[in-house]
């Protein structure tokens, strides 16, 4: 089978080093919300998808919650799995096929971790699958940034110069997507990676979510957990719940 984009670009070092100034800051914030917002009991079981190195999990997991993270990238797992404790552990997993049946209180699907495949059928397959992994009464909590915002507000060329290299980035929108061509040079070689995230909206979600047997509780706009508002709102976060 052929290697989807994001199979090479987040497993390559050079995703971490462009977007090393990801602050935990921030990461924090939205978890001192949610938790604040959700509520969840001591012995919840949480399950952080696309966890990336795992800054969601080993902050909710301080918190003293039982957290599983999982992510498609074997560098990212391993990076993570040294933080690894009694109720923390991390596992390489593709979203579309979460093993666990009823199992999970929440689980959460945080900065924008989500949108990478090709059709709606794959989503609705991840959809349907974070469905399954909850308990009846559990929560699926999904963080997208704000397509309309994100769309009025592309810049097409930015540089950035982060640990001596130079990325030249290149933004736009093609086919329903928001696509970014990651370009630049190390030690003499040239690298060409890209991202392609489709460009959901709020109606694209309450469809796949309908689809998935899932229903829309809350809408919020930020970390701040404040109302969303379509134009000005950075991020679109969805509170969900079995139909």
């Amino acid at each position: 089978m052929q290697r989807k984009w994001f199979q090479y670009w987040f497993n390559s070092p050079y995703y971490h080093i462009l977007y090393s100034q990801r602050n935990d800051e921030e990461a924090e914030l939205l978890i001192d919300n949610l938790s604040a917002y959700l509520h969840p009991k001591s012995d919840s079981k949480i399950l952080d998808i696309a966890c990336g190195r795992g800054r969601h999990a080993i902050y909710l997991n301080k918190k003293g919650y039982d957290v599983t993270g999982i992510d498609l990238s074997e560098q990212n797992i391993k990076y993570a799995q040294q933080f690894e404790q009694k109720n923390l552990h991390f596992y390489v997993h593709d979203m579309r096929k979460l093993g666990y049946i009823n199992y999970y209180d929440i689980a959460l699907n945080l900065f924008t971790s989500f949108g990478y495949f090709e059709s709606e059928k794959d989503h609705v397959n991840a959809l349907k699958s974070f469905r399954k992994g909850l308990k009846p009464d559990g929560t699926l909590v999904i963080d997208y940034f704000n397509t309309q915002k994100i769309i009025k507000n592309l810049t097409n060329q930015e540089t950035k110069t982060i640990d001596g290299i130079e990325f030249h980035l290149h933004k736009f929108v093609s086919e329903g997507k928001i696509i970014k061509h990651i370009n630049f040079e190390h030690r003499l070689k040239v690298y060409a990676f890209e991202e392609r995230v489709q460009a959901f909206f709020l109606a694209d979600f309450e469809r796949m979510l309908t689809k998935s047997g899932l229903v829309i509780t809350e809408t919020f706009g930020n970390y701040n957990l404040d109302a969303f508002d379509e134009i000005k709102s950075d991020r679109l976060i969805l509170v969900c719940k079995k139909a």
